[in-house]
């Protein structure tokens, strides 16, 4: 099987609850006896070249949620890499996320989740702005694309073929994803998660769906008590802004 990684970044100003999660993410590896590593600056320091984002975006001078493609760089060191969203707590009882991974590629379609109503209409219209004009590859409507959220990915070595022996900063300013960096159209306020889902069915690399337990977007789910991994997604948006996050794990 060879060795394991799980790699996370948290750089710049990042919530206090965010230490919650990772040190959650560092006991999970402890328990499975997989390495862990947290990005805490910059090395990327990935910037558009005509930037069409809001200054709010670029007020590091790069785009932060690009640094995480770093983990690529490891892919010749371990085996397997799961990159893992800094927002993202661990539950004690979690199993290994690699076993029974074989693709090169392994993440959770956003449209599989047990989503609620009103977060399921906006998956729909999510993928209408980011991938309805990307038409050189099939999505698989039904009715919204098949795209995976990038905030958990799982990375077989195989995948090393499809980077072209290109450094992770290499990667990211492909002519092709220009378009992504600079936040045109609806793109706008995308992460690298467009970009991400584009190259993988770019590409053609294997990919496996994982069990949305992998990936339980907190808010967005109808029940996230099942889950091994619950996901922050949207702490702006709770009443005190993810302060309350610490209590709502102590209750998971």
């Amino acid at each position: 099987m060879g060795k394991q990684l799980i790699y996370q970044v948290a750089v710049g100003e990042v919530p206090a609850y965010y230490e919650t999660c990772i040190e959650s993410v560092a006991r999970y590896c402890w328990r499975h006896g997989i390495a862990h590593h947290v990005q805490r600056e910059p090395l990327l320091k990935i910037a558009p070249k005509a930037s069409k984002r809001s200054e709010n975006a670029l007020r590091l001078g790069y785009l932060p949620i690009y640094e995480k493609e770093n983990a690529f760089s490891y892919l010749g060191e371990y085996a397997q890499i799961a990159v893992v969203d800094a927002d993202i707590y661990a539950k004690p009882d979690a199993p290994n996320i690699f076993d029974g991974i074989s693709a090169d590629f392994a993440g959770v379609l956003e449209r599989d989740m047990p989503l609620t109503p009103a977060y399921a209409t906006k998956v729909v219209k999510h993928s209408a702005g980011q991938f309805d004009k990307l038409r050189d590859v099939d999505w698989d409507w039904n009715p919204a694309a098949a795209y995976y959220n990038m905030g958990l990915m799982v990375l077989n070595k195989g995948i090393l073929k499809h980077l072209n022996g290109e450094t992770p900063k290499e990667f990211i300013q492909r002519p092709e994803f220009e378009r992504f960096v600079n936040g045109e159209g609806h793109w706008r306020w995308s992460t690298d998660q467009t970009l991400l889902n584009y190259w993988v069915k770019k590409s053609g690399m294997t990919t496996q769906n994982l069990n949305w337990r992998w990936n339980a977007l907190f808010g967005a789910v109808r029940d996230f008590k099942p889950a091994h991994f619950v996901h922050f997604f949207l702490s702006a948006k709770l009443p005190r802004k993810g302060a309350e996050i610490p209590s709502i794990i102590a209750g998971l």
